[in-house]
């Protein structure tokens, strides 16, 4: 019997593995496909979740593989650059294939003891008081705890949990590739530029040493799943710019619509839902990723906690109440960009307006903040204004912070060095060190890096330790 199952093996069902192997959680993912895509799209990992690779340690190896850019122009594609002064050691964008990012996370679960099956479908679940029957599709059935469906916007586990998922279906489709062109980039400039001047939708720009990204919005909804081939991009080219500009040889393709939807429940009994199960948008700001493997990062320790036994009777359901509201604003600020790229004059007149706005750094900033995640604060309820958000990479003693959350424990830096976790010692590390960059006598950090207290007073600390880490052992 494992203690959790997990459906689907993308960038969000790969980390909440990792995470739960760091508790010594028995995890089995459950991967429908083979093989990897195909398509080599590069995705971007935003300041937020540059940030959690860092606390695992991982950030080094993702590096290596990937390329920084600035972090700036997410906001419906508005040209400003990032506001000075960005609170984080990590203020930059990450492109790295998906390919690559996937493969890195899985293989860093399987590092940590995870077992991995490919080609490996879920058909079909029953849960009861004790756990999961999960039935896959050649008939075999496994026996588990819990039961994540971190298995993409067509969830086979959403859709047999019965769960709603109200949104609005795509209204329009953009084709989307990386491919080499025929005619010289002079020409090629000088036409994105005309056609951009009307269409924010489109582009067309260099991904390399003679390859162009492209991007093209399409007259409607196919409705086909699978990719598009580089005659669609041709078509649709010429019937946009005049042109196809000699397109060819594509590195990869692929077409995206602008559904908008959100699982009405995260959690039914003991099977839950993370990532493009729970949540679909556009890809504009490419949030999409980001969010997914944030919600196992706030995942992860809670159900590992509810596993090993000590997890409070309501910290499970923090994960519904701290993550719906958060894809929520996702989809909200998505919706807002996709009519900030449509051509309509209404539209385009509050771009322009914005565009303005954006002159301003309280509204850059919050803009960029919402964007990469890094303005979240979960309601903890009253108290500092630090409490509910993450804290930075800040330097303490040891080097930096993140490096002591590598293990996925929580953390309270103490700068009085008068406290102590006492009771909680086997979930909690403490570090006493006054020099700690914080302005704050004492942090406790939730393993996800979110602040759960600040104060002084050991019996204040000791009722938030049993809030978040349930009862002392001892």
């Amino acid at each position: 019997m494992f203690d959790v199952i997990i459906a689907g093996c993308g960038p969000t069902g790969a980390m909440l593995a990792a995470e739960l192997r760091l508790h010594d959680v028995r995890v089995l993912v459950l991967e429908k496909e083979t093989e990897p895509a195909s398509y080599v799209r590069i995705v971007g990992l935003h300041i937020r979740s540059i940030e959690l690779m860092a606390m695992r340690g991982l950030l080094e190896r993702i590096l290596q593989r990937g390329r920084r850019r600035p972090a700036a122009g997410f906001f419906a594609a508005i040209d400003k650059p990032a506001p000075a002064g960005l609170d984080s050691a990590y203020a930059y964008l990450l492109g790295i294939p998906q390919p690559v990012i996937v493969q890195l996370l899985e293989d860093h679960a399987i590092e940590l003891g995870a077992q991995v099956r490919h080609g490996g479908a879920v058909a079909g679940f029953a849960q009861d008081d004790d756990g999961v029957t999960v039935e896959l599709a050649g008939g075999e059935q496994l026996r588990t705890r819990y039961l994540v469906g971190c298995d993409g916007a067509r969830s086979t586990v959403r859709k047999l949990l019965g769960v709603g998922f109200p949104g609005e279906p795509s209204r329009t489709e953009t084709l989307m590739g990386e491919m080499e062109v025929g005619v010289p980039p002079e020409e090629v400039a000088a036409r994105v530029t005309e056609i951009r001047a009307t269409d924010k939708r489109f582009s067309f720009g260099p991904a390399g040493v003679g390859v162009y990204r492209v991007v093209v919005p399409t007259a409607g909804v196919s409705g086909r799943a699978e990719p598009p081939t580089l005659q669609d991009f041709q078509q649709q080219l010429r019937a946009i710019a005049g042109t196809d500009f000699g397109v060819h040889s594509p590195r990869w393709l692929s077409r995206f619509g602008d559904a908008t939807r959100l699982a009405e429940r995260y959690r039914v009994g003991r099977v839950l839902l993370a990532g493009d199960a729970a949540h679909i948008h556009p890809p504009i700001g490419g949030q999409g990723l980001n969010l997914g493997v944030q919600d196992a990062f706030n995942l992860g320790w809670k159900l590992a906690a509810q596993i090993r036994g000590w997890a409070p009777d309501t910290l499970l359901d923090t994960y519904q109440a701290e993550r719906h509201p958060v894809a929520a604003d996702v989809l909200d600020n998505t919706r807002a960009q996709m009519e900030l790229l449509s051509a309509g004059p209404g539209p385009q007149a509050v771009r322009r307006l914005l565009t303005e706005l954006m002159d301003f750094d309280e509204v850059n900033r919050y803009l960029l903040e919402k964007i990469t995640a890094t303005g979240i604060r979960y309601d903890f309820g009253e108290g500092h204004d630090l409490v509910g958000r993450r804290v930075p990479d800040v330097d303490v003693k040891q080097g930096h912070l993140y490096g002591l959350l590598h293990r996925g424990r929580g953390l309270l830096l103490d700068r009085t060095e008068r406290l102590t976790v006492g009771g909680w010692a086997d979930r909690v590390d403490h570090l006493a060190d006054p020099t700690a960059a914080l302005d704050v006598p004492c942090v406790l950090l939730r393993p996800d890096g979110h602040v759960a207290w600040i104060g002084d007073d050991q019996q204040d600390l000791d009722d938030h330790l049993t809030r978040w880490f349930g009862k002392p052992a001892n």
